[in-house]
């Protein structure tokens, strides 16, 4: 690979994109139908799709300095549900669980919990440690919203369907500052590794984090093994160190990275890693959601915080998915040709 500079990185930047108005304090969205959960009570039977789920401790504060609560965590994702299941459905979800809010303690959990119901649909895995892991599944609302009870804030998917685990049908980088670098510097890495990743012929769909970066996705053919796929996201890391060592890294090591970086994180494609999905509310003061976004809005100067549980559903419905070329079949690129 030969990588360049970006040259957008370097245009004078356009006005900021307008920040998407928020809804009233209640999430609100198009036909969502989030008005299935009450917004006074502790507990709720809610029932879609033929299916019931009971949800719990909705009047828990999960944002308290916001006034959010966990049966607002839960309206937000059944108003989002529409287009978030899609990009969920058939893989395995790694639960990462916060029972006391954002900013309580919080653990992961891959094996599905005893007393799940009997309708949950689960991927089995099988681990290094020959373990036989049945992780749960969302494949619909009610099983988003059993998994979203749990605790569960942000949404964190295997990189592969169920029915071949290691076989990942995209790759992506997760760009994050070391301490030092502003967030002007994860989008000029993120424009470099756009316009590198153009000229392999790749094209690339950015979104927020939600936290403190980028992550760059690109939808591949089926075919390479999630080990070839890292293999790739690690030289193509290094190359982009080497173009402009002054502004990435792609030290994996802490200690090691120089300060003032931007890290391209190859190794979230290693076996087993996770990223928070799209439409993730992610564990964050101001309950920001991880949110996809046109290049032209990253080229002017897109924020973080720009996206909350509060105005992303109205930007669904305004501009929908933005992610929906990852979902499919046309315009994969076949990553084989590059291995």
């Amino acid at each position: 690979m030969s990588p360049s500079t970006s040259t957008a990185a370097k245009k004078p930047r356009a006005s900021r994109p307008a920040r998407p108005k928020a809804p009233p304090p209640n999430v609100r969205a198009a036909d969502a139908g989030p008005e299935l959960i009450p917004e006074k009570g502790k507990a709720c039977e809610v029932k879609v799709g033929g299916r019931t789920v009971r949800l719990t401790n909705l009047h828990k504060p999960f944002w308290p300095e916001l006034g959010i609560t966990k049966g607002d965590l839960l309206r937000y994702y059944l108003a989002v549900s529409k287009w978030l299941i899609p990009h969920l459905k058939d893989r395995a979800m790694v639960m990462k669980r916060y029972p006391n809010g954002w900013n309580g303690p919080f653990f992961f959990m891959k094996r599905t919990p005893e007393g799940a119901p009997a309708w949950l649909k689960t991927c089995s895995i099988l681990h290094k440690s020959k373990n036989l892991i049945d992780f749960p599944m969302v494949q619909d609302v009610a099983s988003l919203l059993w998994v979203v009870n749990l605790g569960c804030i942000d949404l964190n998917q295997w990189y592969a369907t169920c029915d071949d685990y290691n076989v990942p049908d995209y790759l992506h980088f997760d760009l994050d500052p070391v301490p030092g670098a502003d967030f002007a510097k994860v989008r000029e890495t993120a424009l470099m590794v756009r316009d590198n990743l153009a000229k392999l012929g790749m094209k690339s769909y950015p979104k927020t984090t939600g936290s403190k970066g980028i992550h760059v996705y690109v939808p591949i053919v089926r075919g390479p093994e999630q080990k070839r796929v890292w293999k790739f996201a690690k030289d193509f890391a290094k190359a982009m160190e080497t173009l402009d060592p002054k502004l990435v890294t792609a030290e994996y090591r802490i200690a090691k990275r120089p300060a003032g970086r931007v890290l391209v994180d190859y190794n979230q494609n290693a076996w087993g890693r996770t990223l928070a999905s799209v439409y993730s509310v992610r564990a964050k003061p101001g309950a920001t959601v991880s949110t996809p976004v046109t290049w032209e809005e990253v080229e002017s100067g897109v924020e973080l915080d720009d996206f909350t549980l509060r105005n992303v559903p109205d930007r669904l419905a305004e501009v929908g998915d933005l992610f929906k070329p990852l979902l499919q079949a046309r315009g994969r690129f076949d990553l084989s040709k590059l291995l």
